[in-house]
């Protein structure tokens, strides 16, 4: 749990992974509470992997997006999905930014933002939802917090934009975990579908996602 430039690490407080308590045995909710910030009940889980999984760029968009209030994150293993490399390169730095992908057989550790509506529109801002990305509710793979608790139909920002579309070398994507991004700059290749399934989320309405709507985005 994230707030005012400190961190306070969060412990599993009962059968659900809304149930999580401080370190101390302190509820999550009451401790909410306390601050005036909306319940776990009122916050959405939103997968972050790439940069949104490191801790600093929660600091990041709090100056630059506007991101407010506590920040829960929750650590998740993800089955059937990766973070892979997208085809095109970041204008504010050069850089080659990740993309989410399935994967069959792939396990991975991720991160979980339990997130408010206000914690999402900065998450929006800061990648571009409906240009850069799009916000799914996925179906694709399963995403499991360390208590155990599967959590049915996570959000996550997936690529919209051909540049946000996994490059795909040698026709299959490349895992982050595999190529370091100081090598991923140089990779060649041509964008391809991600393979994900689920329900591309626009404002508090939902319309089908085809897992081969992107079919058309081979060589």
């Amino acid at each position: 749990m994230h707030l005012d430039a400190t961190s306070w690490p969060l412990l599993p407080g009962g059968s659900t992974y809304r149930d999580w308590r401080l370190a101390d045995g302190t509820s999550l909710d009451d401790w909410l509470a306390s601050r005036g910030a909306a319940p776990l009940a009122e916050r959405v889980p939103v997968l972050a992997y790439g940069s949104n999984a490191c801790p600093s760029k929660i600091s990041w968009l709090r100056t630059t997006h506007r991101l407010d209030g506590p920040v829960i994150v929750l650590r998740a293993e993800c089955a059937g999905l990766a973070a892979v490399w997208a085809a095109g390169l970041r204008v504010r730095d050069g850089q080659r930014p990740a993309t989410l992908a399935a994967c069959p057989g792939v396990v991975e550790t991720h991160a979980v933002w339990l997130a408010t509506a206000r914690q999402v529109a900065a998450l929006d801002r800061c990648e571009g939802r409906g240009q850069r990305y799009q916000l799914t509710s996925l179906t694709t793979g399963r995403v499991r917090t360390e208590d155990g608790s599967t959590i049915d139909g996570v959000l996550a920002y997936t690529g919209h934009a051909r540049e946000r579309a996994p490059l795909l070398v040698d026709g299959r994507p490349v895992r982050c975990h595999d190529v370091p991004q100081s090598q991923a700059i140089a990779l060649t290749g041509h964008p391809g579908p991600d393979g994900l399934t689920g329900r591309v989320v626009d404002g508090m309405a939902y319309t089908t996602r085809s897992p081969t709507r992107r079919a058309g985005w081979g060589t």
